[in-house]
């Protein structure tokens, strides 16, 4: 169990579709803790951002293989979470809390 949450919640992805789903579904996209649980995100978005949270949903990323010259690695393996705000709370800033 993780206490602090500005180690849950890492950073916000900003992508395309995030900022499609953010201002059509109220929906805020971060990338998190791989050990977090739902419940843990959901604290710590209330707990960081002081907003209400309708529901949470995660998905777990694969890291990508990669070359540089003729060595091979892999990017890391990350969890990102999909943040439901509840109707009437503010929108997310991203830059006002993290």
């Amino acid at each position: 169990m993780i206490k602090d949450p500005y180690q849950i919640i890492i950073r916000p992805v900003i992508t395309e579709k995030s900022t499609w789903l953010k201002d059509k579904n109220r929906e805020i996209c971060f990338e998190v803790n791989p050990k977090a649980n739902k419940i843990e995100i959901k604290e710590a978005t209330e707990r960081i951002f002081k907003v209400k949270v309708e529901r949470v949903r995660v998905m777990k990323r694969k890291g990508k293989k990669r070359r540089v010259g003729r060595n091979e690695g892999k990017t890391k393996d990350w969890k990102k979470a999909y943040v439901k705000l509840k109707e009437g709370e503010k929108m997310i800033e991203y830059f006002e809390a993290v």
